[in-house]
């Protein structure tokens, strides 16, 4: 639809007005009557009336993509708004004030419309028999991953510190200020934390998705009420901010854990940047082997009876402890067995008892699991 067609138009009613339809200019037609005889002659003063109320242009323009949710909208007029004459009207409504000055209507909004968004714009309609006209639409842009990976250094729940650049620094305590940094990050630098392997550095790209990244999303998921799948959704965003306005910082540390399967195997956790945990471990076989890769903690259970098929098709029902699930089914628990430290689950981390318990600890949900062969 062209902007001739989104064009909203106040007319203006009168006797003695008549509007061209579209346009922006009325006329007023006044009568003269001939004096009466041997009386003085009358004049009459013609007065031109005031053109319909129109918009000449809105902001964010009509069509534009990847606006800052933050920002105010504004509509310009063809002339001042007159008071009392109702705001446009904007969809989806967020709350935020409206204010006129001269010919321009602002509104700006308290928090700022959601990423993704679309936007419309419209006036409402001039009287009963007058279609509301449509002004633009516009859609917000999406929240900035760099931002995500800001906030998650500043809360503890990657391995790094992130410090903002002079005058980077986002207003405490305030949500509008953590939306608009949402949208436009500060610059800054981050900085890793000493005391890890490589292999963890080795992962992170800053403003690039990673699996550093997922794991601290996932974390923070868990200690906000959140199912921890380690996506950044809506909802990881809202509890985000909030934690982000509030200093909500993690209170269980950074953990990390390698599981070597050259034997003998074994399981070592770095928490805090110092290597707090060795223990010899089992894990799969070679029909049902761990599968290597990097992963994260994503469900803890004290306690659990562990079900399934074994490779030779009979069924199996073992009470095992300190469970933490890393990648589908398997997970660093408790399982008697007469040694440790080569292969022998169907595909788990398998502990003594004592180090199972001591681990469960240190193995918060988010933490990365990397198994290599």
């Amino acid at each position: 639809m062209g902007s001739a067609s989104r064009t909203a138009v106040i007319v203006a009613s009168g006797a003695a007005a008549l509007a061209v339809a579209g346009g922006l200019t009325a006329f007023a037609l006044a009568s003269n009557h001939s004096p009466a005889p041997h009386s003085k002659t009358s004049s009459t003063h013609v007065t031109a009336a005031r053109p319909p109320l129109s918009v000449v242009s809105a902001s964010p323009a009509d069509g534009v993509s990847h606006v800052n949710g933050t920002n105010p909208v504004t509509v310009t007029f063809n002339q001042p708004l007159p008071a009392g004459t109702a705001f446009p009207a904007l969809s989806p409504a967020v709350p935020g004030a409206w204010t006129r000055s001269g010919d321009t209507a602002t509104f700006t909004p308290a928090v700022g419309f959601p990423p993704g968004t679309h936007v419309r714009v419209s006036m409402p309609a001039a009287d009963a028999t007058t279609r509301s006209g449509y002004l633009s639409e516009f859609s917000t842009a999406r929240y900035s991953n760099l931002r995500l990976q800001e906030i998650l250094a500043q809360l503890g729940y990657l391995p790094m510190t992130w410090t903002p650049y002079l005058g980077g620094t986002v207003t405490p305590g305030s949500m509008a200020a953590q939306a608009a940094a949402a949208y436009d990050p500060p610059a800054g630098s981050f900085h890793l934390n000493s005391g890890y392997p490589h292999q963890l550095y080795g992962m992170w790209k800053a403003g690039s998705a990673n699996m550093l990244e997922t794991g601290a999303i996932a974390g923070f998921e868990a200690d906000h009420g959140l199912p921890p799948d380690g996506t950044a959704g809506p909802a990881l965003w809202t509890a985000l901010l909030k934690a982000a306005a509030a200093g909500q910082r993690n209170t269980h540390g950074y953990s990390y854990a390698i599981v070597s399967e050259n034997e003998p195997e074994s399981l070592t956790i770095w928490h805090d940047g110092h290597n707090v945990f060795y223990s010899p471990a089992n894990t799969g076989i070679g029909v049902a082997p761990t599968v290597t890769g990097t992963f994260f903690v994503y469900e803890k259970l004290t306690y659990q009876i562990m079900s399934g098929t074994n490779p030779d098709g009979s069924h199996y029902a073992d009470p095992v402890s300190w469970v933490s699930y890393f990648n589908g089914g398997d997970a660093v628990h408790y399982f008697p067995r007469g040694s440790f430290g080569w292969p022998q689950s169907l595909g788990c981390v398998e502990l003594p008892y004592s180090e199972a318990h001591r681990s469960y600890g240190i193995l918060p949900y988010g933490t990365l699991v990397s198994v290599n062969s």
